[in-house]
């Protein structure tokens, strides 16, 4: 009898493996501060170059209406690896090991102290390098995580290689963007070397090692955040590239307390761009030649919207309003894009609104793998969309309450169909915009559509306090600005 229990037992190990062989591989490609409007896919006037990007876009289907889960970057990278909500997971802002941005450690003169917010990822969350892993994938992270300190690591999040990837939410280290650079989790190469070419040429070994069995190879890169540091062949190609162009007009306009950046001409950023461009070039070759991209589905996506308002201002979002740090479009809408071949139709575009908790149960479903209800997954499959079909799905939230470095301050937001209404929680103001006729957020209707108004408003609460969202408090040490005479 326990020779049968063993063949049995034999037996089934070797059909998993046979099951597993045939998955097929995932590589999910996130960048860091990334405009909607940054890319020529979505772009075709952008002062970036982008053909890598542009080429995955020709080959796959391209997303108008994709959202990250949150203005800033930790909370939409928690929202991919769990399909879960940000105020699901309790990570609501960036995080900030020093704590300066929780209310206990508030030291700026608002209204409102900022909510709470979880600074680590849970290790009880079951993340998708997780779900992966355990159905036979190898898996591999290089570049930003940002998702907690030493012991959340991605390598303890499911991740069975870590290249780069500590609480840094951007090169912190010796040269930052250039070797040495001092990353605990990433030894330094030839002096001089650059970081996004390092990120894809650890993820495009990665996959030569393991190509023949599945994988997800999940590059993040630190790029385009700050420092805004480029090489110095390609910022010159782009400076001169300005000159050529000789815009006329306002460099900057206004949004709130902030100047906004109304031109895409910043020499830096482009080179930042193109760069990291290359490096997706160079992973998308790497399964050519490997004659592994067709049997690799390619997610590519950015964190939240361009850096419009702060640090240096480096892009403009236009026609999207505002930036990173903000509930407005700038602030949220990325350039998002899949590559299923042999599903998704190349070059097809899609309308339907989506979001970045949507990535969990897409890959899982087209991984072949279940879906487990009890882990309260806020996504939805994309699967009817990259087959040409389509998908009812109820209003996509936002929950920022929080005061963004870039002038964003807290809030929510609600979008159902077309419609999209904002709540600013220090003043209760309510703005509502008709998103297909008015992209870029100009003409506020709350007065004119007040029953939309209260539909919409009830829904963002009953939303809220289901999921028992945590929302900023009065400041006891707030002083009222004195007004110059």
């Amino acid at each position: 009898m326990p020779a049968v229990l063993a063949f049995c037992a034999t037996l089934s190990l070797v059909t998993q493996q046979m099951v597993a062989a045939q998955r097929p591989n995932v590589v999910f490609i996130l960048v860091d501060d990334l405009g909607y409007m940054d890319i020529g896919a979505n772009n075709p006037n952008t002062f970036y170059e982008t053909p890598n990007i542009n080429r995955l876009a020709s080959t796959g289907m391209r997303f108008t209406n994709a959202y990250a889960a949150c203005p800033v970057c930790s909370p939409t990278r928690a929202s991919i690896l769990t399909g879960k909500y940000p105020v699901r997971t309790g990570i609501t802002d960036y995080i900030n090991p020093a704590g300066g941005n929780q209310p206990q450690g508030w030291k700026r003169n608002t209204r409102l102290l900022p909510a709470p917010y979880s600074d680590r990822l849970a290790l009880e969350e079951v993340t998708l390098a997780e779900e992966l892993k355990e159905a036979g994938y190898a898996t591999f992270f290089a570049g930003k995580w940002h998702l907690g300190p030493e012991g959340f690591y991605p390598e303890d999040q499911g991740f069975e290689i870590n290249k780069g990837g500590c609480e840094w939410g951007n090169p912190q280290g010796g040269n930052k963007y250039f070797s040495p650079y001092g990353n605990p989790r990433l030894p330094d190469g030839p002096p001089g070397e650059h970081l996004p070419h390092r990120l894809a040429t650890e993820t495009v070994r990665f996959i030569e090692t393991h190509r023949d069995r599945p994988f997800l190879a999940y590059l993040s890169f630190y790029s385009v955040h700050t420092p805004l540091m480029a090489r110095e062949d390609l910022t010159h190609k782009y400076l001169q590239k300005k000159e050529r162009i000789k815009r006329t007009g306002p460099d900057f306009g206004t949004e709130g307390e902030r100047q906004v950046r109304l031109v895409q001409d910043h020499a830096v950023y482009a080179a930042m761009v193109e760069a990291m461009d290359l490096a997706v070039g160079k992973v998308l070759d790497a399964l050519e030649r490997l004659h592994l991209d067709d049997k690799t589905a390619v997610f590519f996506m950015s964190d939240n919207g361009g850096l419009s308002t702060s640090e240096g201002s480096p892009t403009s979002n236009l026609p999207l309003r505002a930036g990173k740090g903000w509930l407005y479009e700038g602030g949220i809408r990325e350039p998002m894009l899949i590559r299923w071949p042999g599903v998704a139709k190349p070059g097809s575009v899609c309308d339907t609104p989506v979001t970045s908790t949507d990535f969990y149960p897409t890959i899982l479903e087209i991984a072949g793998l279940p879906l487990r209800p009890h882990r309260h997954l806020d996504g939805v499959s994309l699967v009817p969309l990259l087959k040409g079909g389509t998908l009812q799905r109820g209003p996509l939230f936002w929950h920022y309450p929080h005061y963004g470095n870039q002038g964003g301050s807290p809030g929510g937001a609600i979008r159902d169909g077309d419609w999209k209404l904002i709540e600013w929680f220090e003043s209760g103001r309510l703005e509502l915009y008709n998103l297909r006729e008015d992209i870029g957020e100009k003409n506020n209707l709350a007065a004119a559509k007040p029953d939309r108004v209260a539909s919409l408003h009830e829904q963002l609460r009953e939303w809220q306090k289901r999921l028992e969202a945590k929302l900023p408090v009065p400041n006891p040490a707030y002083a009222e600005p004195k007004t110059p005479r």
